[in-house]
């Protein structure tokens, strides 16, 4: 596991006022701050029962109609689904799931890609894209991949070809941004690596032995699927235990998983539906 220190991320990112790398001025991208990141780890639903409400409440929080606000039932797991549409039926799919395992709160897995995700959305909520961007809570990661493998499984050949990409994120919080190679396709790797070098910002890859999670069934769909997270050489002693509390979560290393994807989600947009298969 690649260990990146995070004391010092700020003077080697991007600072946080500029645009990602090559998103002109007029994109209408609104960026958060390292600022607002780290107050949203001020109070993390700790029980599952109150997960689903939290994430609806984030999301309208970062500007979301409550209409617009979708809880798909399936397999008897609920995903939360917001949908903004582009000007093609091209989708790019960016997901987070929301569940926790019993010990611990569950703030670095996955509050922080919950977090990631909805400021996502709000960064793009003036932007006009040109494939439309789909953006999934899953339910029930820990207990098997049940909310993603059902959402996929639901896709049948041709909805399959039109989801471009899957950007999944995934326990950010202790480290910098990194990609595990071992749950991600490799043409979305290259990209994340390029467009980090870009930002200046530090990355690297850190596959998981045995590691599963959302980004799989969608990339066994034949969809191009990245999973993006932020452990450090420790996680085993953290993640899964008692120890996943909100006063573990560095705000800086979500800051900068959520720069990551957003660029990703910016440059998948610009390109050719296959051009990551």
């Amino acid at each position: 596991m690649l260990h990146l220190l995070v004391s010092g991320f700020l003077t080697i990112c991007v600072s946080s006022s500029s645009r990602p790398s090559s998103a002109p001025d007029d994109a209408g991208l609104r960026l958060s701050t390292p600022e607002e990141i780290a107050a949203e780890f001020k109070s993390v639903p700790c029980k599952n029962k109150d997960r689903l409400a939290a994430v609806q409440t984030l999301f309208q929080n970062m500007g979301a109609a409550p209409a617009d606000i979708s809880i798909d039932k399936i397999r008897g797991v609920e995903n939360l689904v917001l949908i903004r549409k582009g000007a093609t039926d091209e989708k790019v799919l960016i997901g987070a799931h929301y569940d926790k395992v019993e010990r611990g709160c569950g703030a670095i897995d996955n509050w922080t890609g919950i977090v990631a995700v909805a400021h996502i959305y709000r960064s793009i909520a003036n932007w006009k894209s040109t494939k439309t961007i789909v953006f999934v809570a899953f339910g029930k990661e820990e207990e098997g991949l049940a909310g993603s493998a059902a959402m996929a499984s639901r896709l049948d050949k041709a909805q399959a070809a039109q989801y471009c990409a899957m950007v999944n994120i995934d326990s950010l919080g202790l480290a910098a941004a990194q990609v595990a190679d071992n749950m991600s396709t490799k043409k979305l790797q290259d990209l994340a690596e390029g467009l980090a070098k870009e930002m200046n910002m530090p990355f690297g890859h850190a596959s998981i032995p045995g590691g599963m999670t959302d980004s799989v069934p969608f990339a066994n769909k034949k969809i191009p699927a990245v999973e993006i997270h932020g452990m450090s050489n420790d996680w085993q002693s953290i993640l899964h235990t008692d120890k996943d509390q909100p006063s573990r979560v560095k705000p800086i290393s979500v800051y900068l998983g959520y720069r990551l994807a957003l660029l990703m989600v910016y440059r998948i947009d610009g390109m050719p539906c296959d051009a990551f298969r």
